[in-house]
């Protein structure tokens, strides 16, 4: 049920921040199952590929949503005990799926020999080179805190004191994965997720040679994996409360929309900033990128300072 969970529900929380966004501007927008609409006709179309490109470049985006999908064992997307799969991938693990996910597309971008998707796969593994030590480092801060960098661990000592999520090192943490949270899901100030001016695209550029249901899966795959690090954020490090204890069909339910409600409100706070600040220019990005890493390492520091 995680699994089906984050893949039924992202596409539709893709849309429930495209209506917010809209309402904020004064617009109607689009509905909240466009995003449902526009992967069924992407499933519909014709798959076409580059003259030249290997079996790679349409492997690569089932590759991205297998990697993607398989994160959701790992985490605590509706139960807070850990499943079969659950201790046998920390958050390193799941921080490298995502990471094979986002090198597979890149891989398949630079395959096409198209400029514009090997312009968005450089770009993206520029700034991914400074993102991803901040993972680690909040990662650090994680196994310092428990003992552990288990995911489930992390939850258990947060529900166990409202005390642990105002500790400044957990704050800082927090807010070092939100910054790389909006890095990742193409947001501003960092990219504008839905425009496609070739002076700040990254997400939207890498996917340019796709079409048919390799797109879909590309556009339904970063759908998943936006929910799966707003998911992480919630149930790891702010609010894993409503998770089921149990296994029971009515405490599943439960745990499945508290977790719609949560990511909700995590996407109207998302929205809120995608509307509050204009994009920054390119080379900006990477002191933004920056800040989200210093803020990690002050995580780790102040645990040896006493603020853990």
């Amino acid at each position: 049920m995680q699994p089906v969970t984050v893949l039924v529900a992202a596409p539709g929380l893709s849309g429930m921040i495209a209506k917010i966004e809209a309402r904020l501007q004064g617009r109607r927008g689009p509905r909240v199952l466009q995003p449902y609409y526009d992967l069924a006709k992407l499933f519909h179309k014709e798959s076409l590929a580059p003259a030249g490109a290997s079996w790679f470049f349409l492997a690569a985006p089932v590759v991205a949503m297998t990697a993607s999908l398989t994160v959701p064992l790992l985490i605590p997307v509706l139960t807070s005990f850990g499943l079969p799969l659950g201790y046998m991938g920390d958050i390193i693990g799941g921080g490298f799926l995502l990471a094979l996910a986002s090198f597979s597309v890149a891989v398949a971008a630079v395959e096409s020999g198209g400029p514009y998707a090997q312009l968005g796969a450089s770009r993206a593994k520029t700034f991914g080179a400074i993102t991803e030590p901040v993972v680690l480092f909040v990662v650090f801060t994680v196994a310092l805190v428990t003992g552990t960098d288990l995911p489930y661990a992390q939850a258990a000592t947060v529900r166990s004191s409202a005390d642990q999520i105002i500790r400044p090192a957990h704050l800082l943490a927090s807010a070092a994965l939100f910054l790389v949270i909006l890095y990742e899901t193409a947001r501003i100030p960092v990219e504008t997720h839905t425009g496609t001016n070739e002076f700040g695209m990254i997400e939207e550029a890498r996917s340019f040679e796709h079409s048919g249901p390799y797109l879909a899966l590309l556009k339904w795959g970063s759908a998943c994996k936006q929910l799966i690090l707003y998911t992480i954020l919630i149930d790891v490090f702010l609010a894993p409360w409503g998770l089921a204890s149990t296994t029971r069909i009515h405490s599943v339910a439960l745990a499945v929309l508290a977790l719609l409600g949560k990511a909700v409100l995590l996407g109207c706070v998302v929205a809120v900033i995608d509307n509050s600040f204009a994009k920054l220019r390119l080379f900006k990005i990477t002191e933004f990128v920056s800040a989200a890493f210093l803020l990690a390492v002050l995580a780790v520091f102040t645990l040896y300072l006493g603020g853990g």
